[in-house]
């Protein structure tokens, strides 16, 4: 059993024999200890704060280290950049799809496939809300399409609501936080109302919440974890969002989160050395932003799978809904691997 105390040493080890296959470095270096080289990372907004935490610490840990830029516009707007050979690191917050899986195929990019961490997608309230629990039910009277225009003050849905306007908050259409909770919620990806704030940056739907007594939005869990104070999180069919219910999949709105990595990035060196140094980190950095991490022996898999440059996806380019901890974890990848860069 690997336990979260030699993860990094097991880690390592699997890292080390990469980067020798690998050879040099690679860069020149730079003032400030940096190369001037640079890695591009872009997609989901929820998986961000933890992309941005594993970049400033490998930038303050590794000397001459690559510049790791971080954008967040959305896991499908970080597929189509990712996609094109634009960037070597794609941040999602869903599963690659089939389109998607296509349009790498059209240009020849290959990708590994790295579950990160899990979130519980939160739906929140203003703090002076007195509603404390909802069902999916009554989430989805709400957000369904047929809510539009219908469905507009929180007693037509929740007695126990404030009697006034309700005014939504979500995520845009290009998140894969709005694809899933489309499909969790109202049963089908992409099926929602209209007539609310979308935005692919969640601090958006924060200050919308917070500045909003009949506010409702929804978000990753480290964004509710990083306002506590300014927002407060439903429970769903009784169960609150806390690390303990995410990992075990009791809270209804659990969800993997991922990194896709570029194969053919992996032959530089300094994206192999990143890519090593947040799977091996990423135990650490999730909790710290507000994430669940996974267990330590799936981390390990993961540097393996990076090492021998094992590409796929194990979605099938389907997103799923109520995927727990262990059965992301007993899920295989859906071809064989390629043979590790050179």
């Amino acid at each position: 059993m690997i336990t979260s105390g030699n993860l990094r040493g097991a880690v390592a080890v699997i890292a080390i024999a990469a980067l020798a296959a690998c050879g040099g470095d690679g860069g020149t270096s730079a003032p400030g200890g940096t190369t001037s080289e640079q890695i591009s990372i872009d997609g989901s907004s929820t998986v961000f704060p933890l992309a941005e935490a594993a970049a400033e610490g490998f930038t303050n840990s590794q000397t001459g280290a690559a510049r790791v830029t971080v954008g967040e516009s959305g896991t499908g707007g970080g597929f189509g950049k990712f996609c094109r050979d634009e960037t070597q690191i794609s941040n999602a917050s869903r599963p690659i799809s089939a389109e998607e899986i296509a349009a790498c195929a059209s240009s020849n990019v290959q990708f590994i496939e790295i579950p990160i961490a899990f979130d519980g997608l939160s739906a929140v309230v203003h703090p002076s809300n007195p509603l404390t629990n909802v069902t999916m039910a009554e989430l989805r009277r709400v957000w369904e399409p047929a809510a539009q225009g219908t469905i507009t003050r929180w007693r037509q849905v929740f007695p126990q609501g404030p009697n006034t306007p309700l005014q939504l908050f979500g995520a845009g259409t290009a998140s894969g936080t709005f694809d899933y909770f489309t499909e969790a919620v109202n049963g089908d990806s992409g099926a929602s109302r209209t007539d609310y704030t979308p935005t692919e940056d969640d601090n958006v739907t924060v200050q919308g919440v917070a500045g909003n007594p009949g506010a409702m939005g929804y978000f990753g869990y480290a964004y509710y974890e990083q306002n506590r104070e300014r927002v407060r999180a439903l429970s769903i069919n009784g169960v609150a969002p806390t690390p303990e219910t995410i990992a075990s999949g009791a809270y209804p709105l659990s969800r993997p989160m991922f990194i896709y990595v570029n194969a053919e990035a992996l032959r530089r060196p300094q994206v192999r050395r990143f890519v090593n140094y947040f799977i091996e980190n990423a135990a650490t950095l999730a909790p710290r932003v507000g994430y669940v991490p996974l267990p330590a022996e799936a981390y390990v898999t993961y540097a393996q799978r990076v090492a021998d440059n094992h590409t796929g996806t194990a979605f099938g380019g389907h997103n799923e809904v109520g995927l727990s901890i262990a059965e992301l974890l007993a899920r295989p990848l859906a071809d064989a691997p390629a043979a590790p860069a050179q």
